[in-house]
């Protein structure tokens, strides 16, 4: 390829983009004109929902100052007033980067865009939304979709009248939503309630499970201490013979307690086994009588059938007197 040639198929390749760029351009500035063309006809009808977003499409797709305060217009006049001051102010500034010959194609706009703004800032309502002190890390908050990260939290900041639609995002919990009434010229300072996972409340079912575990639980308990109790029992028994035949009588001596090393050794075993078992005893029957308690006292589903009749019982002191008191379990079933 000679050295003209490369020159052409160079330039060639930067005009090509340039070349399949150009119409894209047109196409987008032709669709802008027909949203404005759109959003102004919906504004001047009173559709303000429609106009002012067509109007804001047409402002992407080619910003324009006049189409930037006719938005600001649309806005104003539907209610959206803090939206409003902002367009009206970013048309001014915008205002103040044009040539002469260009602010003079603007004519009135730049004078009513200032009054516009003068009157409706006062107007413009304030909310402020924080989180309580206990809330979790990582807390999410949204206002109208829009994350508000902690530098917002806290602080007065201006919003639309109307609703607003705040939802709270705590790490691992539910997102919890409510809704926001302001009104213009309105300061609201408002506290966020920031609630965890839902505790689950014990029902009767849960209670009557939770009831005999602690049943079954006892009265194993009592079970095995009986157990032991008979074991520790004949253990006693056994070393009894065994002291029998090493103390005393059994050793040729007048002295009961008087004990040859068997009997002593004897002796000291079974005045443990003795105490174990004694305790054994008690564990055993305060386990078994516990668990009986339990049963007694558990309450029952009131019986659908007709004429059946539930047990009533009731623990508690039955007796008392000088002697002391008797403690069980009274009613009937």
């Amino acid at each position: 390829m000679t050295r003209r040639l490369r020159r052409i198929a160079h330039l060639a390749l930067v005009l090509c983009p340039l070349a399949i760029a150009a119409p894209a351009a047109a196409q987008d500035i032709a669709t802008a004109e027909a949203l404005f063309n759109r959003g102004l006809a919906d504004m001047e009808a009173g559709r303000y929902e429609t106009g002012c977003k067509a109007l804001a499409a047409s402002q992407r797709l080619d910003p324009r100052p006049g189409t930037l305060f006719t938005l600001a217009t649309c806005e104003a006049r539907w209610g959206r007033i803090a939206t409003a001051v902002t367009r009206f102010g970013d048309y001014l500034a915008l205002y103040q980067r044009l040539s002469p010959a260009q602010q003079v194609q603007q004519g009135e706009r730049p004078n009513v865009a200032r009054q516009q703004r003068d009157e409706l800032t006062p107007l413009v309502p304030e909310l402020s939304l924080s989180l309580p002190e206990d809330a979790p890390d990582g807390t999410v908050v949204k206002r109208d979709g829009q994350v508000m990260g902690d530098a917002m939290l806290g602080v007065s900041l201006p919003v639309d009248p109307g609703e607003h639609v705040v939802s709270i995002a705590p790490p691992g919990g539910p997102v919890q939503e409510t809704r926001i009434q302001i009104a213009q010229g309105e300061k609201k300072r408002i506290v966020l309630e920031v609630k965890g996972p839902a505790a689950a409340t014990p029902d009767a079912g849960n209670a009557g499970s939770g009831r005999r575990a602690a049943m079954i639980a006892t009265g194993g308990i009592g079970a095995a201490g009986l157990v032991l109790g008979g074991v520790m029992g004949a253990l006693t028994l056994g070393k009894r013979s065994v002291v029998e035949e090493h103390c005393g009588s059994g050793i040729g001596v007048d002295d009961e307690t008087a004990c040859d090393a068997t009997g002593l050794g004897a002796a000291e075993s079974a005045s443990t086994t003795g105490l174990v078992s004694t305790i054994g005893f008690g564990v055993g029957l305060a386990g078994l009588g516990a668990a009986a308690v339990l049963y007694l006292t558990e309450p029952k589903q009131r019986d659908q059938a007709a004429g059946a009749t539930s047990r009533r019982i009731r623990a508690g002191v039955l007796e008392a007197g000088p002697a002391g008191v008797v403690l069980g379990a009274s009613g009937v079933w």
